[in-house]
């Protein structure tokens, strides 16, 4: 009797443990929650290969990598983009017995498990897609299709059951628009799918093509936890705070993130005559997105995401092998982003471009401002490094602090106490020009935030 009351006992601490895992939406919508309502911070990388051509230790050693970063999702793919259904992974295994989505193979999914284990015991949640879109859409890539809404549901039901008590986000689509009703029933079949294996524990969203974004189709639809933009990689000064900004003013409210922006060492427009995306252009995307609204912030490599080396057909031309992409100056930047914004209560922050009193309107200059609710601090980024003039009656008390952050090395420059006027006028440290970025904080002294301190 008392084995059997110990035994339940420890069941229901697994149960607690499992539940407490799962992610659920913020009480105003605007971001996600863990089960303690403590605020989580969505910060993304895209390893979409993760499954498909890393062996376990090539697994572990990037998790590690990204966990030490500060990353908290990591984004890859089961049926994989670069021929994964007929390329085994490094064990040999294919992800299906002949191709047929109702015989998965369980050699390969113990691998799955396993990989999703390790992130989880890292802290790491897995933005899981159950698949590329080429395998639903044949716009382009290899292929083959292998769905249909019937067996859609199938899988959908085998995943949720199967990973339902995991530290999973579940992404549909896989960089594919429905762009044909049957299309489109496949993904509303998946997600039934996953609903009913997992009971809905965990979150679903939807990966579009690029430049698009997941409220054009399904934002209304009630399996749709939050939207999902890709802002894509065809120029720079990309304007995806205008896209953040557009899901953000949309009924009914739902999270917003940009899970594919322009990628750190990516060549611009997929053509290397333009030159290739840089640590300035992450940043960029990175702080535009968060202080437009966004609920976190998806940061990705070009070598990175197909897990490149030397003996592999490379997409796009990367430049060097994925484990020396792993410490490019981005990645350890947005880290210090997520540092920055958690160093305040960033949950309260709402976008308000009147903090500007003057803006420059030139696509690199585009500064962004966002006010807490409270109306106690302010974040205000300033891409270029140009005076700014900031609307600071909007903050409540009669004494500011402020301090510059960069967003390049992570440290901070106080400007100690302020007397509140109608305007207060900064100039970041530095020339103009572009990659001279900073993040102005301002803040009524009598909140008492603390020291501002990231690294």
């Amino acid at each position: 009797m008392i084995r059997t009351t110990i035994l339940a006992f420890i069941y229901f601490l697994s149960y607690v443990v499992s539940y407490a895992q799962n992610l659920v939406i913020s009480d105003n919508k605007r971001y996600l929650v863990q089960a303690d309502k403590k605020p989580f911070f969505y910060l993304g990388d895209t390893a979409w290969e993760l499954f498909h051509r890393l062996k376990r230790e090539e697994a572990a050693e990037y998790l590690e990598n990204r966990a030490n970063k500060g990353f908290t999702v990591i984004q890859a793919v089961i049926l994989a983009e670069l021929d994964g259904l007929n390329t085994p992974n490094p064990y040999g295994e294919k992800p299906l017995i002949n191709n047929d989505v109702t015989k998965p193979n369980e050699g390969y999914f113990k691998y799955v498990d396993e990989v999703i284990d390790k992130a989880n015991g890292l802290g790491l949640f897995i933005g899981l897609l159950p698949t590329w879109g080429d395998k639903v859409n044949p716009k382009w890539g290899g292929g083959p299709i292998v769905f249909t809404p019937l067996n859609a549901r199938q899988y959908g039901l085998f995943l949720g059951k199967r990973y339902k008590d995991k530290k999973i986000i579940w992404i549909l689509g896989g960089d594919r628009n429905p762009d044909h009703p049957r299309q489109d029933s496949i993904w509303r079949e998946m997600a039934a799918g996953i609903k009913e294996g997992d009971k809905g524990k965990n979150l679903i969203t939807y990966h579009p093509t690029g430049p698009d974004n997941s409220a054009n189709f399904y934002h209304n639809e009630p399996w749709m936890d939050f939207n999902l933009i890709q802002s894509g990689h065809y120029k720079r000064n990309i304007p995806n705070d205008s896209m953040v900004s557009e899901n953000y003013r949309l009924v009914p409210v739902k999270p917003t993130i940009d899970a594919e922006p322009r990628y750190e060492d990516h060549p611009i427009n997929w053509n290397t005559s333009n030159g290739y995306f840089d640590e300035f252009d992450v940043r960029q995307a990175f702080y535009q997105s968060m202080l437009s609204g966004s609920c976190g912030h998806t940061y990705g490599h070009h070598a990175v995401w197909q897990m490149y080396d030397t003996g592999r057909n490379p997409i796009a031309w990367p430049r060097v092998p994925w484990k020396q992409a792993l410490d490019f100056p981005g990645a350890l930047q947005m880290g210090l982003g997520r540092k920055v914004f958690e160093s305040r209560p960033w949950q309260l922050l709402v976008p308000d471009q009147s903090l500007l009193v003057t803006e420059n309107y030139a696509p690199i200059n585009r500064a962004k401002a966002s006010l807490a609710a409270n109306k106690s601090f302010a974040f205000v980024y300033i891409p270029t490094g140009i005076k700014t003039i900031v609307n600071t009656d909007k903050l409540s008390g009669k004494e500011l602090a402020g301090y510059w952050f960069n967003p390049r090395t992570g440290e901070t420059i106080s400007l100690g106490t302020m007397t509140k006027q109608s305007t207060l006028s900064f100039d970041p440290p530095g020339d103009y020009g572009r990659g001279n970025d900073w993040l102005l904080i301002i803040e009524d002294a009598s909140a008492k935030f603390g020291k501002l301190k990231v690294r």
